[in-house]
């Protein structure tokens, strides 16, 4: 077997798409999603003046911690992601008009997916790491833009920005840099390094 019997492994998400990156990498978990209220958490860091990465990593901290609580002898993942451009920072779109303006503000600029991980187990955080993928945005018309809103629907509200890059959202870029799993919301080979070190998976 590739990963041991134990810890057994939580992540604290209720992301289909999370679930699916640890799926498909061949890791055994159960998924306990975390309720933690996310926006008072980013407007406090922005109100201290607290760098993307940090808050990032505060939103996945407090997700393993709350989870953790309840699965003492797990090793428990928490994830979460910011987009940064220019110093804005974006949210998941309340509807397709806020996806709209956002994916306007976004056109023909680069920004960041600052996407964080942190484990706990015991009691206490035992690992976190943060990356930061860049991606620009082509100068796409408005046309396309509203073709895409339609193809798209509610499916835009779903994740930070707006676009799925799995998907049709792939088409609004010109240049993307960084991990793959790492864009779509948890940087996965330096948590499998992770687990590959604390025991969790085979070396």
């Amino acid at each position: 077997m590739i990963q041991a019997a134990t810890p057994r492994l939580v992540l604290a998400s209720a992301s289909g798409t999370r679930r699916s990156i640890l799926t498909e990498a061949g890791l055994r978990f159960e998924a306990v999603p975390s309720a933690v209220d996310e926006a008072a958490i980013k407007e406090a860091a922005q109100a201290e003046g607290i760098p993307p990465a940090d808050a990032a990593l505060m939103l996945a901290d407090a997700k393993a911690e709350r989870i953790a609580r309840r699965h003492p002898d797990a090793l428990v993942i928490g994830c979460d992601q910011l987009l940064v451009c220019e110093g804005a920072w974006f949210d998941k779109p309340a509807d397709l008009a806020v996806a709209r303006a956002q994916l306007l503000a976004l056109r023909g600029r680069t920004h960041e997916l600052v996407t964080a991980v942190v484990c706990h187990r015991h009691g206490s955080r035992v690992w976190q790491d943060v990356a930061a993928p860049r991606l620009t945005m082509r100068e796409f018309s408005e046309p396309f833009l509203d073709a895409y809103l339609a193809a798209e629907a509610e499916h835009v509200t779903h994740s930070v920005g707006g676009y799925r890059l799995e998907g049709p959202g792939v088409q609004l870029f010109a240049r993307v840099q960084g991990e793959h799993a790492a864009i779509l919301g948890i940087p996965l080979l330096s948590l499998l390094t992770f687990l590959r070190r604390h025991g969790v998976l085979l070396a």
